[in-house]
């Protein structure tokens, strides 16, 4: 916990970036009937029956320190989609970075050997050398900035009928291209310091 904490309270340093992810399952439901439009003293009205379309998955890409965030849509969170999305952040999205700080939840598929299964093992050297993991404790995911990235995504994009992935993505790109315009972030002030005052029963005596 602490490791993260620490990581959080450093400067922002364009060579050394943070960047902490996430992902999560997204239902996509359609509309059987059409929603009846606004009116003159009538809301949009819509009909209590839907048709499930499948599932997708959500990559959450978010650098608190400079309000950034993206939004990979995939079919699945495999190990082989894991190793992707840190080639992209290696590649495309910080790319002139010498080390990339990730902070993430401590699943299966999050492993540099996702790389090595997934790349030659000289490609995977080279993006492993360039990312440096910061796992979340057990019980602690909530420490990933990610985390409340994605539930403001849920609230402010997706908190709707959505039946395609192609619908899904074009919402969260608009979503995330007005947040990023904004360089909206997160106002993190759980520090160490906090965490031994408020935490201490955690704490070995």
């Amino acid at each position: 916990m602490e490791d993260i904490l620490d990581l959080y309270a450093e400067p922002y340093d364009p060579l050394y970036p943070l960047g902490c992810f996430d992902e999560s399952p997204y239902q996509l439901v359609s509309e059987v009937r059409q929603p009846l439009p606004v009116a003159p003293g009538q809301p949009v009205r819509y009909d209590y029956e839907y048709r499930r379309e499948g599932t997708c998955n959500l990559f959450m890409f978010f650098e608190p320190l400079q309000g950034w965030r993206h939004v990979k849509v995939t079919d699945r969170r495999t190990t082989q989609d894991f190793a992707h999305c840190m080639r992209d952040l290696v590649e495309i999205h910080f790319p002139k970075a010498a080390v990339i700080s990730v902070v993430l939840d401590n699943l299966n598929t999050h492993t540099p050997a996702a790389l090595y299964a997934t790349f030659p093992p000289a490609e995977a050297c080279r993006i492993l050398r360039k990312l440096d993991f910061h796992y979340t404790p057990k019980h602690g995911s909530w420490l990933n900035m990610a985390e409340i990235e994605f539930a403001v995504v849920m609230t402010q994009c997706l908190d709707r009928r959505l039946g395609h992935q192609e619908t899904v993505r074009r919402a969260i790109t608009a979503w995330e291209t007005r947040r990023n315009a904004a360089k909206a972030t997160v106002d993190w002030r759980f520090t160490t310091t906090k965490a031994r005052r408020k935490l201490k029963h955690i704490y070995p005596l």
